[in-house]
């Protein structure tokens, strides 16, 4: 094909990209732009031919502007090629999740005419990425319902539950002790659902100061605050389409409440530092281990929004309600160590399984996967034995580097276990929360709640 058929031909072949293609001239105004910018902006190309290219709000362009020089872009005083992940503003408002190259266009003397900017809408990857991810932890187990393992009758009623829920499209909340499995019950409920094909989002709400929090659930606009250096996509944008598990909802501050409930009522919410609505589809899934009710006695929790999320109330029991489920827990998580660490360990002793039977997993299902996760660093091969657990199972102490086992007596309390276990970890929180198979908020909030000093801990 000759020069001047191909210039005759161009638009024609630019309109077969997938990529938006935009023309910028010197000033930074839009020269052009393809068919496929139109579909992903929602802009037509009049509407843009013309206008300063920063009318698409990217949040990295700021960093690749200079100011005081004679170039209008860093890209223009510099001449090097830009190729950088960044978000944009389509005409809807929405925030798009777009790779960014941008090149300079030169003459034959090399002066530049202006630059020519594609944009690849990545956010379809983004959404495979997290179900790739949720589908590896499926395959971690065979016998299994979506992930939660467990054929006692307690565990057959919350399946039956699950499945009834998914059909529906209401707010569903978990209730259930730390470590009873609430996030993977809302996973079963998205897989279940109706919404499958669209985004599973969770956020624990705990885990976050008031700020943090709100920006985390609403998103931010670049400059809303200080250290907003760019736009961040809301949790509740990121779940449109899909379901959005939000963990720990008994610990959202009374402000975010508000905002909460109005999300719930309308469908709609503004990004921190933004006026303009943003309207979303969102399926809400909540779980938290407190006693709503009494919260809103307290004034702590809003009436109307736990009106508003407790629809369909799911209640999960703690491990020590289904014990007739620990072998068929500690055979399931015994094959997924072994593959993972390579170690011929095929079991617990006798002994050993009666310890696990007879203890009463404060911790819950998690803790119980934490005193493998242990024994798997400590055995070699062969079968688990009691002086290979973590001690407040064996209900044994060290004397002289040997374990004393002690009879078990009563129900060990929460405060005991967790004073036993900063102990054994010297004081250091993130360990003694992965001995109890627990959170690190989860140790903070219950050293709070029982006064507990570690200085005085590891004094005694």
């Amino acid at each position: 094909m000759k020069e001047t058929e191909i210039n005759r031909y161009w638009k024609r072949i630019i309109n077969t990209m997938n990529d938006g293609l935009m023309l910028i001239g010197l000033e930074g105004t839009i020269i052009m732009v393809n068919e496929a910018f139109e579909r992903l902006t929602g802009y037509t190309a009049d509407e843009v031919i013309g206008m300063p290219c920063t009318m698409l709000q990217c949040d990295k362009c700021e960093t690749t502007r200079k100011d005081g020089c004679g170039s209008w872009c860093k890209l223009f005083e510099e001449g090097h090629d830009i190729k950088q992940h960044c978000h944009i503003f389509t005409k809807d408002g929405a925030c798009l999740h777009v790779l960014k190259n941008a090149s300079l266009l030169k003459d034959e003397e090399g002066i530049p005419l202006g630059a020519v900017e594609t944009l690849t809408d990545i956010s379809e990857i983004d959404r495979l990425d997290q179900e790739v991810s949720q589908l590896s932890r499926r395959l971690d187990t065979k016998d299994d319902f979506h992930g939660i393992i467990g054929k006692s009758p307690a565990m057959l009623k919350i399946f039956d539950v699950i499945e009834k829920s998914a059909q529906s499209d209401a707010p569903v909340v978990i209730y259930g002790e730390s470590g009873t499995g609430k996030e993977l019950v809302a996973q079963a409920i998205h897989q279940l659902g109706q919404r499958k094909t669209g985004p599973f989002v969770s956020l624990n709400c705990a885990a976050l100061n008031e700020a943090l929090l709100e920006s985390e659930l609403f998103g931010h606009i670049k400059g809303a605050f200080t250290g907003a250096y760019q736009h961040r996509l809301g949790r509740f944008e990121a779940a449109n389409g899909g379901d959005f598990f939000l963990d720990e909802i008994g610990d959202v501050p009374l402000s975010i409440q508000v905002k909460l409930l109005r999300v719930l009522e309308t469908m709609q919410f503004e990004r921190v530092g933004d006026h303009q609505p943003i309207s979303v589809d969102v399926r809400i899934i909540t779980a938290t281990n407190k006693d709503l009710e009494m919260l809103i006695e307290q004034k702590k929790f809003r009436e109307d929004l736990f009106f508003r999320i407790n629809v369909i109330p799911i209640y999960l029991p703690p491990l020590r309600d289904r014990l007739e489920d620990i072998p068929l827990l500690v055979n399931s998580y015994i094959q997924r160590l072994r593959s993972k660490t390579g170690k011929n360990i095929f079991g617990l002793d006798r002994e050993t399984m009666d310890l696990f039977m007879a203890y009463q997993w404060p911790g819950n299902v998690r803790e119980l996967n934490s005193a493998l996760e242990y024994a798997f660093v400590v055995a070699e091969e062969g079968l688990i034995h009691p002086e290979q657990l973590p001690l407040q199972i064996c209900g044994g102490k060290k004397r002289g580097g040997a374990v004393s086992f002690l009879p078990v007596r009563g129900d060990p309390t929460e405060k005991a276990a967790l004073i036993e276990a900063l102990r054994q970890s010297n004081g250091n929180q993130s360990q003694a929360a992965r001995i109890l198979g627990i959170n690190r908020v989860t140790v903070w909030n219950r050293m709070k709640k029982y006064g507990i000093d570690l200085k005085k801990i590891m004094i005694s």
